[in-house]
Order: C-alpha cells, then sequence, then structure tokens
C-alpha cells in the first residue's frame, strides 16, 4: 500500500527532477533511493531469489563466460 505525503523542495531540485526523472516518476525516484536507508532488506533472501531466477543465472553465466573467452583472446 501506498501512502501520499506532501513534501518541499528547492524549486531548481524539483525541475532538475522534473527534466532528469520526469514528472510522472519521481515518486517512485525518491523512493528507490529512500528505501535501502530505512528498510533493512534481508540480502540473503534477496539473494537466493536472483539464485531461483533460472533464466537470470543463464544469462549471467553466458555473461561471465564470454568475458573470460575475451580476456584469453585479450592481446599481452
Amino acid at each position: 500500500m501506498h501512502k501520499k505525503m506532501t513534501i518541499t523542495l528547492d524549486e531548481a531540485v524539483y525541475d532538475g527532477l522534473v527534466r532528469v526523472v520526469g514528472r510522472r516518476k519521481i515518486s517512485q525516484f525518491l523512493e528507490d533511493l529512500a528505501r535501502p536507508h530505512v528498510l533493512k532488506d534481508d540480502l540473503a533472501s534477496a539473494y537466493r531469489a536472483m539464485a531461483d531466477d533460472v533464466e537470470r543465472e543463464r544469462e549471467a553465466q553466458e555473461w561471465s563466460d564470454a568475458l573470460i573467452a575475451d580476456a584469453a583472446n585479450a592481446a599481452r
């Protein structure tokens, strides 16, 4: 559930947020910034969830293998 709140920002900061993030995306942007500072997520369960994602793990393995191949072919 989301809660609505009102905050006050300097006009230049607000204009920068609109320009960089977009008018309809400011709330999510600020929430994403604040979340790690106010909620202590369980890192172990997050890593477990990532490892359980078979497609993500397959892509990560392909990426890692490609890096190893690049290093083996690098000029010395």
